[in-house]
């Protein structure tokens, strides 16, 4: 089987959608008798199937190096190069649309992976009625694939809300090879000049709206210089406040790994996480982690390996940050990293996706010509079903 993964959310520098990519490619690379492509955004255009193939784009200034290839005929062409026996779109946008279009031609399954909560983003950014909006469209768009995937419980309630009926749970995974309790140092607390005696927490990812980046700001300085905010995330080194200290991302999964087990913790005030990736990577480091009771980070973080509160607010945050540091950090690490081991390694969950595109496919040949399979993959009980399940014609006027 010949399996294609296409996103507009992929950069040299980003962050949870560039990392399962790159780990599902790397995973069906040692997989016998199975191709995995992508076809990404990059500097220039290249067809190289069973590799990453590009589409030529520029930056979109302000955003983690992502580009931004405009042409949809592009993108449906590129696709139908490939020639995939499956289709994987992890966006909402014309890749998802170019996608419908190219499967309904090769009479293949096309599914979509929701990365993002994009209705609640676009209403945080824009108001109310866009985020309405933008769940009507988006829930339109999903119910013509075959399935639609969804990294926590979460965002699978989320989308049948909208009426997507076929939707499946689909967590993302750990290599719990580079994230690893060994990666730990003693060093960090020097390399940023600090005491040794400092209670040293991270944040990792981007400071967009939606992760309440002043919170960790608001909670700091309310816990003072004996403890120290390590935001790895920004363009350059600095030291917005006595006691954090922002580092550019790594790009390198190693250097991010030590910074994670080096710490004492992470800490999250995000509100909007589809499932949070780098929750999970700190806990592989063996480290617990201080979050928000909402979204996906209420399914990661249980007592055993951290803290959570209700609300992203500074004084919330610190006194859960005081009270980490009341219990047994090793002990909490050591059930965080048993946590990661007994249910999020890349190998167990990529192979029941496997079987699960597998039998996406078989189902796809025992249909006539130009059928869908998507009514005959389960539907959760009272889910909505669409009048139709494929995108009709060319889809969107973009491609027409």
């Amino acid at each position: 089987m010949h399996i294609l993964d296409t996103t507009l959310f992929y950069s040299p520098t980003s962050g949870g959608v560039r990392r399962y990519l790159n780990a599902k490619h790397a995973w069906y690379a040692g997989t016998p008798g199975q191709q995995h492509s992508l076809l990404v955004p990059g500097e220039v255009t290249t067809l190289l199937p069973g590799g990453v193939s590009t589409i030529a784009g520029r930056i979109v200034p302000g955003t983690f190096n992502y580009r931004l290839p405009l042409s949809a005929h592009n993108w449906a062409q590129m696709l139908e190069a490939l020639e995939p026996d499956l289709i994987e779109v992890g966006d909402a946008f014309h890749p998802a649309w170019c996608t419908l279009r190219v499967a309904q031609r090769r009479c293949i399954p096309a599914v979509a992976f929701c990365h993002s909560h994009l209705p609640r983003l676009i209403g945080m950014r824009c108001g109310k009625a866009a985020g309405r909006i933008a769940a009507r469209y988006l829930g339109s768009l999903y119910a013509r694939f075959d399935l639609v995937l969804a990294p926590s419980q979460f965002m699978c309630d989320r989308l049948r809300s909208l009426g997507v009926p076929r939707v499946r749970r689909q967590p993302l995974g750990v290599d719990t090879t580079t994230f690893h309790p060994d990666r730990r140092h003693t060093g960090l607390r020097a390399q940023l000049g600090l005491p040794e005696q400092v209670r040293l927490l991270v944040y990792a990812g981007r400071f967009s709206a939606e992760k309440n980046m002043q919170a960790l700001h608001d909670a700091f300085a309310l816990l003072g210089r004996q403890y120290h905010l390590l935001v790895i995330g920004g363009g350059e080194q600095r030291r917005p406040a006595g006691n954090i200290t922002v580092l550019p991302y790594r790009r390198d999964s190693e250097a991010l790994a030590s910074m994670l087990a080096s710490a004492d913790a992470l800490v999250h005030a995000g509100t909007a996480e589809t499932f949070g990736l780098v929750v999970l990577e700190t806990m592989a480091c063996g480290r617990p982690v201080v979050g928000v009771r909402a979204a996906a980070l209420g399914e990661l973080i249980c007592d055993e390996v951290g803290v959570t509160v209700a609300q992203a607010s500074g004084t919330r945050i610190a006194a859960a940050v005081r009270e980490l540091y009341e219990r047994d950090l090793v002990a909490m690490g050591r059930a965080a990293r048993a946590r990661v081991e007994s249910h999020y390694t890349w190998d167990v969950l990529l192979r029941e996706q496997l079987a699960l595109y597998a039998s996406l496919g078989e189902k796809q040949r025992m249909l006539p010509r130009g059928e869908s399979t998507a009514g005959l993959v389960p539907a959760p009980a009272n889910s909505p079903r669409p009048a139709s399940s494929r995108v009709p014609g060319t889809g969107p006027s973009s491609l027409r």
